[in-house]
């Protein structure tokens, strides 16, 4: 089995959207029943105007990603990437779902155990 970190999600915020989600890491519990790994292994920029980039970066610094944030004409770049395989557990089948569809949105790649 790799030896990854386990994050728990203590809630999902708002729609799928870029950032617009809001994910608390925690320690993993009995609770969580699904699992979504992930990586990205080459660099990913995304273009991000307003407190949408600041979303980003934070939901990306949870999933423990590597982010680098510039500014230039009005918008943000982020630039992305985790080139190890991370788990998030999760409570739902659902959550499981939205998480893994937000992840293939924003580049990464993914599995999903149930």
């Amino acid at each position: 089995m790799l030896n990854v970190r386990i994050l728990a999600v203590a809630a999902l915020v708002g729609s799928v959207a870029m950032g617009s989600m809001l994910v608390h890491a925690n320690e993993p519990n009995a609770a969580a029943k699904e699992l979504v790994e992930y990586r990205l292994e080459k660099w990913k920029t995304t273009h991000a105007e307003g407190d949408q980039g600041d979303k980003l970066v934070k939901t990306l610094k949870t999933l423990r990603c590597e982010v680098k944030v510039g500014s230039h004409g009005g918008h943000t770049d982020v630039n992305y990437r985790c080139p190890k395989w991370q788990q998030l557990a999760l409570k739902s089948h659902n959550e499981a779902h939205q998480w893994e569809s937000w992840l293939k949105k924003h580049g990464f790649e993914t599995k999903h155990a149930h």
